[in-house]
């Protein structure tokens, strides 16, 4: 009965979605990939801000739930039925009545199962696409036949495009790139790869008084511009303004409008934040979620700080690999192995972590596993000490943010961490 309710309302949603998009016309820029989805629709938000009246997804409001819900312009309703009405109330009053809407809306799109990008294509079509990224083992790849069967469902917004349509690619996928060469469209590339339209150079993270981040030249067109993404670290942290500025350009917004929006970017909540720790440590707040893409990437960050302590990593399951999850798990660990002073994995999925970790030389010393994100939490209050920097990342049924909510430094940073919601809290 609930399944039922639930496809009904999403219907109802649709519906009441496309007829929005029907009467105001707005420009549609979705976002889709299998990471760094979320950051970078943040990003295209501020930088197309500079020129549009825009709206876009709240938080990862990626689904056929949550993208009607941002084209309404109403907050999840959770299981509130009142809030639910109020969503109905304010959506048909937008189909009927004049507004002032949006001119452009920068959509996240995702997909858990075969058939999501296709059902919430059949009610909003994109003027543009941006495609982060298509990793060989795909998040979510354990519900589909193969991984190029989830990279197929991910590009599904670039097959949704019109001909000459904007189509923004990272140079360094080669999967985004071969997919991208079938298609009519005009192709934009970013990233590190000689030859991207906007390119990437000269990455490293940085240090200014209290202010830090990942600092990168942009080059576009022969010519060198810096920018910064403050309070995040990592080279993945980059491409999202990379892609947004790419956006901006396919779009005929000026370069220097551009550079200007991306100073307005922060990176989201959960994804490589750098906050302050128990104990005179750091937090590498990367706990929204996990893939073997992202967490690769993670370690690799961490090495572009030079910390007077040890590199501890805490890595929680990777949830949704399927017939791969076993393998990348140990491949994860044997990479710890060379990357960490101290490895911490947590669920059970993560013991192949530890075990490969030992195996690559790790001490027993140095490899500790935990069944769940609350004992973890409570072993590495006692194990932190002054300059330990300390990674905090898995899958977002493990919970890790709780592990990063308990080695805050200041308690009043937990609005700086992902799902702090009361309704989130209360699962």
């Amino acid at each position: 009965m609930k399944s039922i309710l639930k496809a009904m309302v999403a219907q109802c949603l649709a519906l009441l979605a496309q007829a929005i998009i029907e009467k105001y016309r707005p420009l549609i820029v979705m976002v889709t990939g299998s990471v760094g989805k979320t950051s970078t629709k943040d990003a295209a938000a501020a930088v197309l801000a500079s020129r549009y009246h825009l709206r876009a997804s709240e938080k990862s409001y990626n689904s056929e739930f949550g993208v009607p819900l941002t084209i309404i312009g109403a907050k999840n309703p959770w299981e509130n039925p009142i809030a639910w009405l109020r969503v109905f109330k304010d959506a048909l009053g937008l189909i009927l009545l004049p507004s002032h809407y949006p001119k452009l809306l920068v959509l996240e799109v995702g997909a858990d199962r075969p058939g999501d990008l296709a059902r919430i294509l059949r009610f909003v079509k994109p003027d543009a696409v941006i495609v982060t990224r298509l990793p060989d083992v795909p998040v979510h790849v354990e519900a589909y036949a193969s991984p190029q069967a989830v990279r197929d469902e991910e590009f599904a917004p670039a097959y949704a495009l019109s001909h000459g349509a904007p189509l923004i690619i990272s140079a360094d996928d080669p999967n985004a790139v071969t997919m991208a060469s079938r298609l009519s469209v005009t192709i934009t590339t970013f990233g590190f790869a000689e030859g991207s339209d906007i390119r990437l150079e000269g990455y490293s993270f940085y240090e200014e008084g209290s202010e830090c981040g990942m600092e990168a030249q942009l080059s576009v067109k022969g010519k060198n511009h810096t920018f910064r993404v403050k309070g995040a670290l990592g080279k993945s942290q980059l491409y999202a303004p990379a892609a947004a500025i790419a956006c901006a350009l396919s779009l005929d917004t000026t370069l220097a409008m551009a550079l200007r929006g991306a100073l307005d970017y922060v990176a989201p909540a959960g994804r490589g934040r750098i906050i302050p720790g128990k104990n005179g440590s750091y937090l590498i707040d990367d706990s929204y979620n996990a893939s073997p893409a992202a967490v690769e990437e993670a370690l690799s960050a961490l090495q572009l700080l030079s910390s007077k302590g040890r590199r501890i990593a805490v890595l929680g399951d990777m949830l949704e690999l399927g017939r791969y999850s076993y393998e990348e798990h140990e491949r994860i660990g044997t990479l710890a192995a060379s990357h960490v002073d101290m490895l911490v994995a947590v669920g059970v999925r993560s013991r192949a972590t530890a075990t490969a970790a030992l195996t690559a030389g790790m001490k027993k010393d140095q490899v500790f596993s935990y069944g769940t994100s609350d004992e973890a939490a409570e072993a590495l209050e006692a194990i932190i000490q002054e300059g330990d920097v300390v990674l905090v990342k898995g899958s977002q049924s493990i919970r890790t943010e709780r592990i990063a909510e308990r080695l805050l430094r200041n308690p009043e940073d937990r609005n700086r961490l992902v799902r702090q919601e009361t309704e989130w809290k209360a699962r």
